[in-house]
């Protein structure tokens, strides 16, 4: 029918495509990967199909939105400043480089920066998990003054990833210990793994350490790691292969209680 108006979308790692009126009004959407069409209306149908015949890819299923499930409907009441799963990867220093830049003559590079660089890129490689049944909270906050630079959640059970720029140098371990380029060596995977340990306690849920370490020259490993598991940042979509640990319904139901900022005040 005239007027009506389909406006694409990416939400969330997930292609959607919505059906407007003239007024603006939402009528129905379509769900790609679902192969889904969602009716607010059940009398305009045939308009709605009629206007979203260009983008249907296969045969699709047509009714009213499903009713939310308890974690979603968790979601929906949680207030704006305790929902954490709008937080950006490095969310924390890009915050914190807002309120004190880098000061214009500094000789060397601000390790913030690079902290974000870091964050951003196996952010964005994590969220683009999403598709294979993956959630991911980035920049999460500790008490303490703490954080979890990643937490993914998905069929393979719950990860927590540290992301380390190391561009261009080389990384050392000898568990626990770890070091960058010439720096000194420091206890960075008993941290991570203390910091799952904590993470694991405030979701009731087996939490596994990754480091994902960002463009290394070389990884020289002369002590394995005993909990840590360590990837680079280009290795990170073979988590998405793991399976087994987690039902869709219980990913969900701990992605919903891991956004509450409430939830991390315990630990």
């Amino acid at each position: 029918m005239a007027g009506l108006r389909v406006v694409p979308t990416w939400r969330h790692g997930r292609e959607r495509y919505y059906v407007l009126l003239p007024d603006g009004r939402n009528l129905a959407w379509y769900d790609r990967e679902a192969g889904r069409v969602n009716l607010l209306r059940e009398e305009r149908r045939q308009s709605v199909l009629t206007a979203l015949a260009p983008y249907l890819t296969g045969p699709v299923t047509v009714g009213p939105p499903p009713v939310p499930t308890p974690a979603e409907l968790a979601g929906l009441s949680l207030h704006p400043d305790d929902d954490l799963a709008p937080n950006r990867p490095g969310e924390a220093l890009l915050v914190a480089l807002d309120r004190d830049p880098t000061p214009v003559r500094r000789l060397r590079a601000d390790p913030r920066r690079h902290g974000v660089i870091a964050e951003q890129a196996v952010g964005d490689a994590l969220d683009r998990m999403e598709g294979a049944g993956w959630r991911t909270l980035h920049s999460l906050p500790l008490p303490g003054g703490g954080r979890l630079h990643h937490l993914l959640i998905g069929p393979g059970g719950l990860f927590c990833v540290h992301s380390l720029y190391a561009r261009k140098q080389r990384v050392r371990i000898a568990d626990p210990r770890l070091s960058v380029g010439r720096a000194a060596p420091e206890p960075l995977l008993r941290t991570l793994a203390h910091d799952a340990d904590r993470a694991s306690l405030a979701l009731t849920a087996q939490v596994r350490p990754v480091l994902a370490v960002f463009r290394a020259a070389r990884i020289d490993v002369t002590v394995p790691p005993r909990e840590t598991r360590i990837l680079t940042d280009e290795d990170l979509p073979s988590l998405a292969s793991l399976g087994g640990a987690l039902k869709p319904a219980d990913a969900e139901a701990l992605f919903a209680a891991a956004r509450d900022r409430r939830t991390w005040a315990r630990v």
